[in-house]
Formats: structure tokens, sequence, C-alpha cells
């Protein structure tokens, strides 16, 4: 939990201390140079970042702020998805405009791969695990919180609806098989796919998630549907039950 008064230290830092500009910095330091002459491909993450925050604090450049940031997520841009404003704050030398920058870039990439993994629901066919994966992870692999997803399907395994059921906590989410059963009604669907998400990046099933799994292959036998899969996702890959024969 981060103290009120260390997030108004920071922000008055941020206003009362001259910040060092890109002309300041060691060449090294100079993502924008080194972009114009090598290509934005050969910039490192943290160099991407500097380059859009653009400046630093006193005695601290840019790019060492952003650096440290990455560290304190483990170098994943994953985990950095994952922290909030306040969170991000937590590193010395971003304050508030700049995390919400942050958070912007986040939500840009996050939007980027969804619109890479949109397609007509009408014309999208599921022929394995790694198309639902692929559909889904940008919805659910970063959340903090556990979802349920049902997704129906018609005859020919294409993708009718995709509906969020439940919504839980940071390690667990109520399963409503009616719901999930109502979905697939009012869809008219011959098939359905569950998939829910694991905070914790640990892909493995629980054995609520197995129990699950049995009550909603129960619930669609007796009204005609086939369950094709049930996924669950993380920010590290994914699990299926119907891959490992479990269904």
């Amino acid at each position: 939990m981060i103290e009120n008064g260390y997030l108004e230290d920071v922000v008055e830092a941020e206003e009362s201390i001259p910040a060092l500009t890109v002309k300041e910095f060691d060449p090294c330091d100079r993502p924008r140079e080194k972009a114009e002459r090598f290509g934005y491909h050969s910039l490192s993450t943290s160099e991407l970042l500097a380059l859009i925050l653009r400046t630093g604090t006193h005695g601290c450049p840019i790019t060492q702020i952003c650096s440290n940031l990455l560290e304190a997520n483990s170098n994943s841009l994953h985990l950095l998805m994952r922290r909030s404003v306040k969170e991000i704050q937590m590193t010395p030398g971003m304050g508030p405009v700049k995390a919400g920058q942050v958070k912007a870039i986040m939500e840009l990439a996050k939007r980027y791969f969804e619109e890479e993994s949109q397609t007509d629901s009408d014309r999208f066919i599921i022929r394995q695990s790694k198309d639902i994966y692929n559909l889904m992870r940008c919805k659910l692999s970063n959340e903090n919180k556990e979802q349920i997803w049902i997704l129906t399907l018609n005859r020919r395994n294409q993708v009718i609806g995709k509906y969020q059921i439940t919504c839980g906590s940071s390690c667990a989410s109520l399963f409503d098989l009616n719901a999930a059963l109502k979905v697939a009604i009012l869809d008219e669907a011959n098939g359905l796919i569950m998939l829910h998400n694991h905070p914790s990046g640990n892909t493995q099933p629980s054995p609520q998630d197995d129990t699950i799994t049995r009550s909603l292959k129960n619930g669609t036998a007796a009204i005609d549907v086939r369950l094709l899969d049930h996924l669950i996702i993380t920010y590290k890959g994914y699990y299926s039950y119907s891959d490992e024969g479990r269904l």
C-alpha cells in the first residue's frame, strides 16, 4: 500500500525540481538519436518508454527511471500492464502524470492485440485450442480478477457470441451454470466453450475447476449441446481440458 504522504512527496518533487531534458542526457541515453540512426527496433523496452515519457527528474534521466520501472516488474510488460497508476508511482520518478502515460501506453498495446485478434464472429471458426486462446487472451490474460466466459458456437464451430458469466476475486470466481446454459439456449448454439483466467499465472486446473467442468459437461449434455473445451488462460500461456483428454 502506498502512503498518501509518499505520493504527495513524489508529486511535489516532480513539480519543484527541474527535470533533465533529452539534450542533457549522455549520448548513450538519447533514444531519439539512436532510433533515427538505427531504427526504432534497435531501442530497448525501457528506451521506448523513455522516448515517450521524455523527461526525468533531477539527477536521474528518464531512461534510468524507465529501466527501474521495468526491473520492478521483472522486465515483463505483461506484469506492468496489470499495475495500477498508484503501483506504478511506487517507482521513484514516476509521478501521477507519467504513471498515467504508462497506463495509456499499456492500454494502446492491449487494444492493438484485441484488434488483431478480432474477426467477424460469424466467420471465426474454432479448429483447435490455440484458436480459442488467440481469440480471448487479450481479454483475460492480464486481468487481476478471475472471470468466467462462455463462447457459443454453431454446427460448423463458428463463434456466435462471447459472454462474461461471472467476475470474482484474484483467486476464485463462482460459476453460474444456469447463466452458461441460458446463453447457449438463447443463441441456439450447438457447441459451447468455457474459459476462465488465473491471475496468478498458474495454468494448472484446481479441484474446483475440475468440478465446474464436470458440472458444465453434464448441463450441456442435458440440453444436447456439445462442450468443446474449457480453457484456463494466463499471461504465461493456457491449459486446455480437451487437449489433455479430460472432457
